[in-house]
């Protein structure tokens, strides 16, 4: 029985073991994270762990005609056509729904307290000041997070966590979510009640066709005056228009993104929310680092690859 070629274009720096067990039964071979490199190879594989970094698009899958799986070590699927593949018979998997792996990763809730801290206190922008000799302390004037209402969109793993860290801070914590939800020092509420409310609103949500642009310029002008806007889940959740709209009025304060719309456009320099951030301290971006911790990344490769190969041997005869 001819073993399963596999196409990888995860970066093994942290563990290059990671997918030992998978090498056992199928040949892997290790691309560089490029989007050329992935459309000139995918045809010749029947399995592909993909890269956060580039797209598996129609034009992609349209090429991979050996291909019955595509495993991505990530929690977001927007850089798979999901929806394509599986038209074409192609199965995909993920790790969003795998909770027993994913109550040990910690990471992007960590950062998206990082980047409300960051917002709050404008730390790029201080740091700039002081590596200048520019000892600008009446600059930066902030405001505490006590007694303070943090407002959390999607109360999932990570919307709890986000709950914690709040109440840890003495925050009042209000939250919505889709379903009712118990969670200890929470007051779940209706959006509305939460936008008009929250002196921070955080979002951790996944992104799907029905919440694309999901914080809208209806939903902007429903928050609070100044309010402190965090996300760590994905760009397309945010009509980035009016975002842009409220940091210039001032009717949003300052916001924190670890995400953008448009990750893998060639020319991010001229990104509108890029551009605006170079030229104002209320906005805080960060390249899509939240998940990345060792501990996670590390976790993260070794399970897809493990789920991987449990695939494979399912499904040898196909």
């Amino acid at each position: 029985m001819a073993r399963w070629k596999v196409f990888c274009n995860l970066d093994l720096t942290l563990k290059n073991d990671a997918l030992k067990e998978l090498e056992k039964i199928a040949d892997v071979s290790y691309f560089p994270a490029n989007q050329e490199v992935l459309l000139d190879n995918i045809h010749d594989f029947d399995a592909y762990i993909a890269s956060g970094y580039v797209v598996m698009n129609k034009e992609v899958i349209d090429k991979a005609k050996r291909l019955k799986v595509i495993a991505t070590p990530a929690t977001g699927t927007d850089h798979i056509d999901v929806a394509y593949a599986m038209g074409r018979n192609i199965d995909v998997f993920h790790i969003a729904k795998e909770i027993e792996l994913l109550n040990g990763f910690t990471a992007t809730a960590e950062m998206a307290w990082a980047l409300l801290l960051s917002c709050l206190r404008r730390l790029p922008a201080a740091f700039d000041c002081a590596k200048n000799g520019y000892w600008a302390r009446e600059r930066f004037t902030g405001f505490q997070l006590y007694n303070k209402t943090l407002g959390i969109i999607g109360l999932g793993r990570l919307g709890a966590m986000m709950a914690s860290f709040g109440n840890g801070f003495n925050m009042n914590v209000i939250g919505c979510d889709i379903l009712e939800k118990n969670i200890k020092g929470v007051k779940q509420v209706h959006l509305d009640d939460l936008l008009k409310s929250s002196d921070v609103i955080t979002v951790h949500i996944h992104l799907t066709e029905k919440n694309r642009g999901f914080l809208s310029s209806e939903l902007f002008h429903k928050m609070k005056k100044g309010v402190v806007l965090i996300n760590t889940s994905r760009g397309a959740i945010i009509d980035e228009d009016a975002l842009l709209g409220n940091l210039r009025s001032g009717h949003v304060s300052a916001a924190g993104l670890d995400v953008i719309n448009g990750e893998w456009d060639k020319n991010l320099y001229d990104h509108p929310l890029i551009k605006y951030a170079r030229e104002h301290d209320n906005l805080v971006i960060s390249p899509h680092i939240a998940g990345s911790t060792v501990e996670s990344i590390i976790g993260a490769r070794v399970f897809i690859g493990n789920k991987l190969g449990e695939y494979i041997k399912k499904n040898v005869n196909l």
